[in-house]
């Protein structure tokens, strides 16, 4: 579903009206994390957030993820895997697996390392550990109490912050900020602080800035009308990523996050792109949810996440260094 306006800012009622659920919820979710999860042999890094749809979580894990193999640390990924149907603890396998199956940001981690699905994130730790992960890095789990985590980032969007702070479904909040970012030991800013979020999280706590640059093959888009379009819980992000590139934006539409595309879809995208003499772009993410008989017409755009300060990122990485096992 697509989130509410409402829940981005401003007054009017239906938050308010929304709040006695918002504060149960807040309560659930509190006794949840009370309990403790299972610490696991190795590192676990979690990338989470404290609002529902994407701060950009999966382009920090898959960011950590190839630090680690640079340090040649065999890392695995752990995701639930969103929007899949895939039952219990599964590798993903993209010759077999499909966005359906296991959801899109598994298959995109799964491009990278080994990468595992599993609502029960400490089973799906077991099984990374059983094949031989030497660290877990996991895209989502902030909220998900079932395993350890040895280091936490909260991952803030800096064009969206934290909405207008309510807890869902007042506003997209998962939990209070403060909580969050209690159990976080950095926080990472994606793009300029647009909202203030930053005033909003406790005086001690790391920050580290980031920003999304466009990929190698956008350079091809400069000058050139193109018709986005997107499935993702900020469209503004892919949308201001390609006006950096150069493309010029002929039309453009937006889906809500996790967008299963299917063929009626995808002949009327590309029937608008015709119409606008426009080259038909999208990103990888939603390049995943597309009918395969439609991608070789699709150009995809992917970002890459620049940090302010890598040296920042990289110290975090290497207290972790004397946890990982040797192999036999």
């Amino acid at each position: 579903m697509r989130a509410p306006g409402f829940w981005a800012g401003g007054g009017g009622v239906m938050p308010l009206l929304l709040s006695p659920i918002s504060a149960l919820y807040a309560q659930a979710t509190a006794r949840r994390m009370a309990q403790q999860g299972w610490q696991a042999p190795v590192p676990v890094i979690c990338c989470g957030n404290a609002t529902a749809g994407g701060a950009g979580k999966t382009t920090v894990a898959l960011d950590l993820g190839r630090r680690l193999a640079d340090r040649g640390v065999a890392a695995h990924f752990l995701t639930r895997g969103y929007g899949g149907t895939v039952k219990g603890t599964a590798r993903v396998d993209p010759a077999t697996h499909d966005s359906t199956m296991v959801g899109d940001e598994a298959l995109l981690l799964a491009e990278v390392r080994p990468t595992w699905v599993s609502a029960d994130r400490a089973a799906g730790a077991r099984a990374a550990v059983a094949a031989n992960a030497q660290a877990i890095v996991m895209d989502d789990g902030l909220q998900n109490p079932g395993l350890a985590k040895d280091l936490s980032l909260l991952v803030i969007d800096g064009g969206y912050g934290f909405g207008n702070g309510r807890i869902i479904p007042a506003g997209p909040l998962r939990e209070p900020v403060g909580a969050a970012a209690a159990r976080s030991h950095v926080a990472v800013l994606i793009g300029e602080d647009e909202t203030g979020a930053l005033a909003q999280l406790p005086p001690g706590l790391p920050v580290l800035r980031a920003r999304l640059r466009p990929g190698p093959e956008a350079a091809i888009l400069a000058g050139q009308p193109v018709f986005a379009f997107c499935g993702i819980a900020n469209p503004r992000k892919f949308f201001g990523t390609l006006a950096e590139a150069g493309a010029v934006l002929a039309g453009r539409e937006s889906f809500h996050d996790h967008y299963p595309y299917d063929a009626g879809d995808m002949q009327d995208l590309l029937a608008k792109a015709d119409s606008l003499r426009a080259l038909p772009v999208t990103t990888k993410k939603d390049f995943v949810r597309i009918p395969p008989a439609f991608r070789s017409r699709v150009t995809v755009v992917t970002v890459a996440l620049e940090w302010a300060e890598s040296a920042q990122i990289e110290s975090l990485l290497d207290p972790l260094a004397g946890r990982v096992p040797i192999p036999a």
